[in-house]
């Protein structure tokens, strides 16, 4: 298993958030969570992610405990996409070289170019400023961002929400082709379409993870 929770509660002073969750990811899975607004998905997503603490319990990742691992190393390797994307520097180009700046890389063009290509956007988007682009560029471009440090797991969290039907489809048939390459991603959602699809799906339920 290359994530197992084990235990997990979280808890913010009186309110407990999440509740005895246990889970087995699988590498290479494809797991969506659905729940309403309130449920704990984000909250668990960013427990996996590392930006949060349990107050109890244990995530594993790759037969080690998360806390084991140095935090920079760790989110290289568990990658964290959120509903609405931070982009920082000036352009397209600055953020596409963040991840080989951390990692000290050499800027692989053509994986950058393949893509780029694979959402639908032209090789000279990278000279496009970010204050230009729309919110579904804005998505596709944090999305590349992430897969360019070739993490071995990504966390989902609504990334679809708000994106128009292209953009939405767009985005979709890049986390397939990534899952087709061997990356395991855990998604959150609250769209009906994509909870239809979804071929493992489970349940967030008042801070319970449940099969249904």
């Amino acid at each position: 298993m290359i994530i197992t929770v084990k235990e997990l509660d979280y808890q913010v002073d009186d309110h407990q958030i999440l509740q005895q969750i246990n889970l087995e990811v699988a590498k290479g899975d494809y797991l969506t969570i659905a729940g309403p607004s309130g449920s704990g998905k984000s909250t668990f997503l960013k427990l996996l992610a590392g930006f949060l603490t349990p107050s109890k319990g244990e995530i594993n990742f790759k037969g080690k405990p998360q806390k084991t691992y140095p935090i920079p190393a760790y989110r290289q390797q568990v990658s964290y996409c959120i509903q609405q994307p931070l982009l920082f520097g000036e352009t397209v180009a600055d953020n596409f070289a963040f991840p080989y700046e951390i990692t000290n890389q050499a800027v692989d063009h053509d994986r950058i170019n393949h893509l780029l290509k694979s959402v639908d956007l032209p090789t000279d988007y990278v000279e496009k400023g970010i204050t230009e682009l729309s919110g579904g560029e804005r998505q596709r471009v944090a999305l590349v961002r992430n897969l360019l440090l070739e993490p071995a797991v990504l966390l989902l969290d609504e990334v679809t929400t708000g994106l128009d039907k292209e953009s939405k489809q767009i985005v979709l048939n890049l986390l397939e082709a990534e899952h087709q390459r061997g990356k395991t991603l855990i998604k959150v959602t609250h769209d009906n379409e994509e909870i239809a699809a979804a071929s493992h799906l489970l349940h967030m339920k008042e801070g319970h993870l449940v099969n249904e």
